[in-house]
C-alpha cells in the first residue's frame, strides 16, 4: 500500500471519532435537558401548594359541605336527615327571602353604577405622571385598604340622626333638615349604598387608570385635529378603548354588590323594619341565629348560582361583541 492510500484510509477513521463523541455528548446533553424540563413542571405547583391547601381546606371543602347541607335537615350532634329540595322550596316560597333578594339587587345595581361612574371620573381627573397626582391617588385609595369594620363604624358616626350629627350639620348649612339616614326606612338603603360607593370607587379608579395607559394617544391627537371636544374624545375614544375594562369591573362590582354583608350587618343588621335586609344577612340569621343551617345553606347555594349565571352571561356578551 502506498503512502497516499494509507493517509486516505486513515482520514475517515480519524474524522469518525469526533462525530461519535459529538453524538454521545449531544445525546447526554439532550437527555439532561429533557430531565431538567421534565423536572420543572412541578416547581410552580410547589410554590402554590400552601395557598392551594388553604383554599382547599377553608373554601372548597366548606363549599362542598354547604351544597350537601342544602339537601338536608341539619341537626348538630343528632345526625342530618335528607330532605331533598325542601330547603330550596322553603327559601323560594319565603316572602322574606324575595324581599331580601330584591334589596340585594337594588343595592348591587346602585353600588355598581355609582362606584364605576365615580371611579371613571376620578381616573380621568388623576391621569398623568405628576408626583402630586401620585400622592392624591394614594390618598384616594385609602378607603379600599381600611378594614370594612372601621369604614362601617366611621359612617355610622357620620350618619348620627340628630341635628348635630356630622352629615346633618352639613345639610343644615345648605338649608336642608336633619335626616335619619340609616335609622329611617326611606333613606337607609341609599345610605348603605353611599357607603359602598365611597369604598368601591377608588378600587375601580385604579383599574381604570391601568386601562387608560393602553389607549392609543394618537387617537386623541387625531380627534383633536378633527375638532372633537373633550367630552367627544372621552365618549368616542376613551370609552371604546376601555370596553374590556368596563366588562371586568362590572363583573367584580356586581359580585361585590351581590355578596354585600359586613357594612349592612354593622350599620343596620337588616333594619329598620327589614328595609335593608339582604340575602347574606338573611342567610346569617337563618343559619347561625335560628339554627336552620340547611335552609341557610340553600340560600347560599342560590346566591352562588345567581352570581355564576351573571358572570357567564357577561362573558358570553363580551365574546359576542369581540367577534
Amino acid at each position: 500500500m502506498s503512502l497516499d492510500q494509507a493517509e486516505s484510509a486513515a482520514r475517515p477513521a480519524a474524522g469518525s471519532a469526533p462525530r461519535e463523541a459529538g453524538r454521545r455528548t449531544g445525546g447526554t446533553a439532550g437527555r439532561r435537558g429533557r430531565g431538567r424540563r421534565s423536572g420543572r413542571w412541578w416547581t410552580p405547583w410547589l410554590f402554590l401548594a400552601p395557598a392551594l391547601l388553604l383554599f382547599l381546606y377553608f373554601k372548597f371543602i366548606p363549599m362542598a359541605s354547604a351544597l350537601t347541607m342544602s339537601f338536608q335537615d341539619v341537626q348538630p350532634y343528632l345526625g342530618n336527615r335528607w330532605v331533598g329540595t325542601e330547603n330550596y322550596a322553603t327559601v323560594l316560597q319565603s316572602s322574606g327571602f324575595r324581599e331580601a333578594a330584591w334589596h340585594t339587587v337594588v343595592l348591587a345595581v346602585g353600588e355598581t353604577v355609582g362606584s364605576m361612574s365615580l371611579g371613571f371620573a376620578l381616573a380621568l381627573l388623576m391621569e398623568g405622571q405628576s408626583r402630586r397626582l401620585g400622592f392624591v391617588r394614594s390618598a384616594a385609595f385609602l378607603p379600599v385598604v381600611v378594614p370594612i369594620a372601621v369604614v362601617a363604624e366611621l359612617w355610622r358616626i357620620m350618619y348620627h340622626p340628630t341635628g348635630d350629627g356630622m352629615l346633618n350639620s352639613v345639610l343644615g348649612v345648605v338649608g336642608l333638615g336633619p335626616s335619619g339616614f340609616i335609622n329611617d326606612p326611606d333613606t337607609s338603603m341609599a345610605s348603605i349604598m353611599l357607603t359602598g360607593v365611597w369604598r368601591g370607587a377608588p378600587y375601580d379608579m385604579m383599574i381604570f387608570l391601568a386601562g387608560l395607559t393602553s389607549v392609543d394617544r394618537g387617537l386623541y391627537e387625531a380627534a383633536k385635529v378633527d375638532g372633537a371636544s373633550r367630552w367627544q374624545r372621552v365618549r368616542y375614544v376613551t370609552v371604546p378603548g376601555l370596553r374590556s375594562v368596563f366588562s371586568i369591573l362590572f363583573i367584580l362590582a356586581a359580585i361585590r354588590g351581590l355578596r354585600v354583608f359586613t357594612e349592612v350587618f354593622l350599620l343596620t343588621n337588616g333594619g329598620p323594619n327589614g328595609s335593608t335586609e339582604v340575602v347574606m344577612t338573611l342567610i346569617y340569621k337563618l343559619g347561625l341565629e335560628q339554627n336552620r343551617l340547611g335552609v341557610g345553606a340553600a340560600g347560599a347555594v342560590l346566591l352562588f348560582v345567581a352570581t355564576l349565571i351573571l358572570t357567564i352571561v357577561v362573558q358570553l356578551l363580551r365574546r359576542r361583541e369581540s367577534k
